[in-house]
């Protein structure tokens, strides 16, 4: 039976959380300082619930804390340095961090469609940031995460990926471009596809340790994410009517945030894991459409083929 939360899938996150009390949850939310991240920190923190919001950028990570708290009445936003660019900044973020208990991990930032890059350790930039630089921290903080768990109530990851994941399996003989020509959506929908893998492959090793991880597609929403694509080209792929508004579907920063708060906090979710969830449900197979979830993004096999080579990459072992 498919999973869902009775909600519309254009629900406000501060709505899905109404009468959640998460007084003494900790959460961490990379690239928490804008878009869906700094909405779906807001929505937690009004809840009760103290958020790290995980950021390269000081100022906007400060700017985006200052904002959270004054909407909730309570300091309860704080910011943390962390760079998934830089394996070794990964590192350092998840040894400062420790034991300490976690609840929840969102891992919610990501690089879209960007020119062929790499990052500070030669990865392509799409994979090496959206996904060995998440997985290195969701494996560093699995400790943490396992601590989190109490009364019965299991700790979650939750990975954020897309439906851009159609777009192309995990190449696992160049995952970075090596040799292949680069195409930015391929290159996009490898690591989305890389990132609803990890959620099968962490929920498969930490289940029974107290800790549960899914994926979400957020939605089509405007976000920063967009920085890399011109409007014309979101003109050409059908994201705007010939009078250049938004076609009907894109969701809000809000509303996009729900299906990712929904994954960390939802009942429905409890004891449930490696799933691919989106418009606060269970998402049904690929059609063909702009909803649902290709078979090589769940994949069990993959998942684990996925593991050993982020082990390889990262060096980053449980």
């Amino acid at each position: 039976m498919t999973i869902t939360s009775g909600l519309d899938p254009y629900t406000d996150a501060s709505v899905l959380l109404a009468g959640k009390d998460l007084t003494g949850q900790t959460a961490i939310v990379t690239g928490g300082a804008t878009g869906i991240g700094v909405e779906t920190v807001k929505a937690l923190a009004g809840a009760g619930a103290d958020v790290v919001i995980a950021v390269r950028k000081r100022d906007l990570g400060e700017a985006a804390a200052k904002e959270v708290n004054a909407a909730v009445g309570a300091e309860r936003a704080s910011v943390g340095m962390l760079d998934l660019q830089d394996l070794a900044s990964v590192a350092a973020f998840a040894t400062a961090w420790g034991d300490k208990p976690l609840n929840i991990l969102i891992n919610n930032a990501g690089v879209m469609a960007c020119p062929l890059a790499y990052t500070t350790d030669d990865l392509e930039m799409q994979i090496g940031t959206n996904h060995f630089g998440h997985f290195a921290l969701g494996v560093g903080l699995a400790r943490a995460l396992m601590n989190g768990a109490e009364d019965g109530r299991a700790s979650r990851l939750v990975s954020l990926s897309s439906i851009g994941h159609v777009r192309s399996a995990v190449d696992f003989d160049d995952p970075n471009y090596r040799h292949r020509g680069y195409n930015k959506w391929a290159a996009y929908g490898q690591s989305k596809t890389a990132n609803a893998l990890f959620a099968v492959g962490f929920d498969k090793r930490f289940a029974d340790l107290g800790v549960r991880a899914n994926s979400v597609m957020p939605g089509g929403i405007f976000t920063p994410l967009q920085r890399h694509l011109p409007h014309e080209e979101q003109v050409a792929m059908g994201w705007f009517d010939a009078d250049g508004k938004p076609i009907v579907g894109f969701k809000t920063p809000a509303q996009g945030a729900s299906t990712s708060v929904w994954a960390a906090v939802g009942d429905e979710l409890e004891g449930v894991g490696g799933l691919y969830l989106e418009n606060l449900a269970e998402a049904a197979p690929y059609d063909g459409g702009r909803v649902g979830v290709a078979p090589h993004a769940l994949d069990p096999e993959a998942a684990e083929r996925l593991w050993g080579l982020s082990e390889e990459t990262t060096g980053v072992r449980l």
